[in-house]
């Protein structure tokens, strides 16, 4: 990508360089020379700096390659290629290895990650655009002559101008125009920028598009016009249908930087100001007649066009959601013959339609108002039908050819009673009718599509029936959930080998499943909860690929589900399982007499719910299950004690537990988990024996060198007077001195608050905790909450205590004192004199009253006493936490000090811990040293 600084990166790293190496060469703009002077005039420029003294002649690139080895293989040299575009420059001006001496250092600059990869390069850096805050300060010096200091009037102002900088140091150092200029020139290019971006950036970033073949145009305004942000997969299959080559392509314009895919590797990216370039040129080809562009996507664009029904040439629209309704006509689309991709993403209103484009690879409706698609559609040509919450009936009449066709999507389509045939669509891999609620029947030829992937049904509650048998040798998924007029399974013909999920639940009309389904042997994930399927099936055990097998009774009007007493003796034979769901049921016990042989079948077990069952306690051999993670027994109603845990345990669910009044202390071998946490709402008795703090207190003495986070939620009205430092809010700050990292006394810090439900009819809340290191290294500490309603537990209609503990590695999670080495931050650390730790709890349909938080030293935990806890207000002594601390009046910030609550994740990106890109980028190529070019 253009602009982001390579070549600021390599001059810097070249002075800094310099003295270690004998001979020295910067070759700058090679694309630009080569083409305007040749690559001989570049071979002589080399020489000369390297080798001044010697008279030169050179005729051709072949005596140069020659020369050049000659004479530079006895230098250590360092020499930078700077914007090489062709593998033709490096070849004619560093050739080969052994042209330069051991210890010379090649440094090459280039748009294009391929090019050095075909190369062979020994390592690459990637430079990344800059984060908010360093971004902020790099503006700031530009326009202010100042990394820091702003004028009042001007700061919010800056934030706009940043942000349409995205990073970007190029268009940092261009909008340096702004340098000594007024507000009112300020806000005047503001407001042109939001309109028409800034000619000489997009010229700048246009280089690399121009240096793009065809096709890759062609992929590259396709993305940025209509696909930015969508799924790579959905984005390939569309592009293939329009014979791009997408894989290639694709592949192509992420090595040019121009493209990026999200960190799943499932969505496409692209920077702003790169979008705005193409969008630029697209606008450009027609300036005057919006009716010839090839590709439109302003709403403003879009609506002129297909009121005037001017639009000839069009090639790609998208119609974007709008707080207007969309009204159309029969021929709305008539004139545009060529149109491949079509998205309607806002409400549209229309008695008729009578075409649309037989090019269409997309057509992509929300809402599509109309109960058939037009009876002239011939949908050779379609790869993407996605008609989601439309009035579709049916799509279209008898069968028509669907060579292209891969994916279907009509969720939420409540008006189709009928699917057309699949027997003329031998690519289809997606068909999604989740939510067709009045879907009777789905055409028998879906059984034997050998490309199907993903076959949706799930809330198709008037489906009655499904093929007879299924042979779909490439599905993946398939899911029946909720499917409840369903009153049998399809035999399965063949192994259909590449079914890995198949989910049943809600199905309580099916009552068993075939016994040929055994021969889906790498089946991983299984679903029968709510089914009337009351025991396993005899084969389940032959599944021994499988690793989530959810089994949940349903507490309603059927009560359908497992009837089961303990874990089923042939479930303990699935050696790979590693989430097992039993929960609304009726057990007593996780297992039979000898529960140590018993239950330790399940080795691999990670996930084990079995909330709602009839448990009076847990058997301690738990403990054999030696991977388990998570241990749910919310509802549990009848539980009264819980033992020591599972070694390696982080969670457990108690929510609702109204007879639990003991939970024992934690494992002391536990010590490798990175985080732990008792979940207890509405666990009455329980706080009537033992409170948060005792439990934080058993907790760190179990784990008081090990790298924790632990989280204890149970019913509380009061925070400890432990806690000196109180608030009535949301959030509470304290001052950390600056020698803090290195005092060894300390272990960590404790923090609660006191929430009530203040919306129990909300169906989804949560409770979360975090925290922001202000100073020297500002950057946010691990957040993290838990959710709450109705749909997750009992409302919670008294106080509860929410407190959370982090160990000392949390806020300096480096082994040495001062800033780090890996960030130009000096300045920095000699301005601030100490850090400040923010502290801040938020709850969605939850109030937080108050909240409190405390540096721990060991010896803290002898104060800690179980008894009654009482309010106190925020101490004025600071000393009374760390006699190390700083600051002894013990001011907690005031709130103007103090984002609000919604800023606070902003305000953690933006003062997130980045290194600058020329300090990462020297320590990168000095690392290198001791490798031979």
């Amino acid at each position: 990508m253009g602009g982001i600084g390579k070549t600021t990166l390599a001059r810097v790293a070249y002075t800094q360089m310099l003295p270690h190496f004998e001979g020295k060469c910067f070759l700058a703009d090679i694309r630009e020379v080569s083409n305007k002077h040749g690559l001989v005039s570049l071979q002589k420029q080399l020489l000369s700096q390297i080798v001044p003294d010697e008279c030169l002649n050179l005729f051709n690139v072949h005596e140069g390659n020659t020369i050049i080895s000659r004479r530079l293989s006895s230098k250590k040299v360092l020499v930078v290629l700077d914007d090489v575009n062709s593998v033709q420059h490096l070849k004619c001006l560093v050739g080969r290895r052994d042209w330069f001496n051991l210890g010379s250092r090649i440094i090459v600059t280039t748009r294009d990650e391929q090019l050095l990869q075909s190369y062979r390069i020994d390592d690459v850096y990637k430079p990344t655009t800059l984060n908010a805050n360093d971004a902020h300060r790099l503006f700031n010096l530009k326009v202010f002559d100042s990394d820091t200091v702003l004028k009042d009037d001007f700061i919010e102002l800056s934030k706009h101008v940043v942000h349409y900088a995205g990073g970007l140091p190029l268009a940092l150092e261009v909008l340096g125009f702004l340098y000594g200029r007024d507000l009112t020139h300020w806000r005047s290019a503001i407001e042109r920028l939001k309109r028409d971006s800034n000619k000489e950036i997009l010229d700048r970033l246009r280089i690399s598009f121009d240096g793009l073949e065809g096709t890759e145009k062609n992929i590259f305004l396709d993305i940025a016009c209509f696909f930015k942000g969508e799924k790579k997969d959905l984005v390939i299959k569309v592009l293939d249908g329009c014979e791009f080559f997408p894989d290639i392509g694709i592949d192509v314009l992420i090595k040019k930087s121009l493209i990026k895919v999200s960190d799943d590797n499932q969505y496409l990216r692209m920077h702003a100001l790169l979008q705005e370039m193409e969008r630029k040129f697209v606008e450009e080809k027609c300036v005057d007649e919006t009716g010839k562009r090839c590709r439109l996507w302003k709403e403003r664009d879009v609506h002129y066009v297909l009121t005037k029904n001017t639009l000839i040439f069009v090639l790609l629209m998208v119609i974007r959601e709008s707080s207007k309704m969309l009204n159309l006509n029969a021929d709305t689309f008539s004139k545009m013959k060529k149109l491949r991709l079509l998205k309607v993403l806002c409400l549209s209103n229309c008695d008729d339609l009578k075409y649309i484009s037989n090019e269409l690879r997309l057509l992509d409706w929300t809402r599509y108002p109309l109960r058939y698609l037009p009876s002239s559609f011939q949908p050779d040509n379609i790869v993407v039908l996605l008609l989601t919450y439309s009035h579709i009936k049916q799509l279209w009449k008898g069968n028509r050819p669907l060579c292209k066709l891969k994916m279907i999507n009509l969720k939420g389509s409540r008006n189709l009673i009928k699917t057309p045939g699949f027997t003329t669509a031998p690519k289809l891999e997606v068909l999604i009718l989740e939510g067709c609620t009045r879907l009777v029947d789905v055409h028998p030829s879906i059984g034997v599509r050998k490309s199907l992937k993903l076959l949706n049904l799930r809330g198709c509650r008037s489906l009655k029936s499904l093929p007879t048998k299924i042979g779909m040798e490439s599905l993946e998924t398939l899911i029946l959930s909720g499917c409840s007029s369903l009153v049998r399974f399809s035999e399965i013909d063949g192994k259909m080998e590449c079914l890995k999920t198949l989910d049943l639940s809600g199905c309580y009309r099916v009552e068993n499943l075939p016994e040929n389904l055994q021969q889906v042997e790498f089946l991983e994930e299984l679903d029968l909860s709510g089914t009337a399927i009351t025991e396993p099936p005899s084969f389940i055990f032959q599944l021994k690929n499988l690793k989530i097998l959810s089994y949940n009774g349903y507490k309603g009007p059927s009560s359908n589900g497992n009837n089961f007493i303990n874990i089923p003796a042939s479930l303990t034979r699935l050696s790979k399982l590693d989430s097992l769901k039993l929960s609304n049921g009726n057990m007593r016990t996780l297992g039979e007499a000898d529960i140590h042989s018993y239950i330790s079948g399940l080795s691999s077990l990670r996930y084990l719910h079995v909330e709602g069952n009839n448990f009076i306690t847990i058997p301690l051999a738990l403990t054999q299950l030696s991977e388990l993670k998570l241990l749910a027994l919310s509802n549990c109603m009848k539980l009264n004690s819980l033992p020591e845990l599972p070694t390696g345990i982080e969670d457990v669910w108690l929510d609702d537990c109204s007879s639990l009044e003991v939970v024992a202390s934690p494992s002391k071998v536990c010590n490798l988990v990175d985080s732990v946490a008792i979940k207890a709402f509405n666990c009455f008795k329980l706080a009537e024996n033992i409170n948060a703090l005792t439990l934080l207190r058993k907790h760190i003495k179990a784990f008081a060198n090990s790298r924790k986070m632990f989280d204890i939620i149970m019913p509380g009205s009061e925070i400890p007077e432990w806690f000196s430092q109180q608030k009535c809010d949301f959030f509470i700050k304290i001052p950390l001195r600056i020698n803090l990292q290195e005092d060894s006394e300390w272990i960590g810090v404790a923090c609660c608050c006191i929430f009530v439900n203040n919306d129990a009819s909300r169906d989804v809340g949560f409770i979360d905790c975090g925290a922001l290191m202000h100073g020297r290294n500002p950057r946010q500490i691990e957040r993290r909450g838990w959710l709450v309603g109705k749909r997750f537990n009992k409302p919670i209609m008294k106080d509860h205590i929410f407190l959370r503990y982090w160990l000392r590695d949390k806020l300096y999670p480096f082994k040495y004192g001062g800033c780090e080495t890996n960030n130009l931050r000096t300045r920095d650390c000699l301005d601030h004199k100490y850090d400040g730790l923010h502290v801040f709890f938020n709850g969605h349909s939850l109030k937080v009253k108050k909240c409190g938080v405390r540096i721990v030293c060991e010896k803290d935990l002898e104060e800690i006493k179980e008894l009654q806890c009482h309010i106190t207000q925020s101490s004025p002594n600071f000393e009374h936490i760390h006699q190390h601390s700083a600051h002894n009046d013990g001011s907690v910030g005031s709130t103007s000090d103090i984002k609000q609550k919604r800023d606070i994740s902003e305000e953690a990106e933006e003062e997130g811990l980045q290194p600058k890109l020329m300090q990462r980028f020297f320590n990168f190529i000095m690392g290198q040293s001791g490798k031979k070019h």
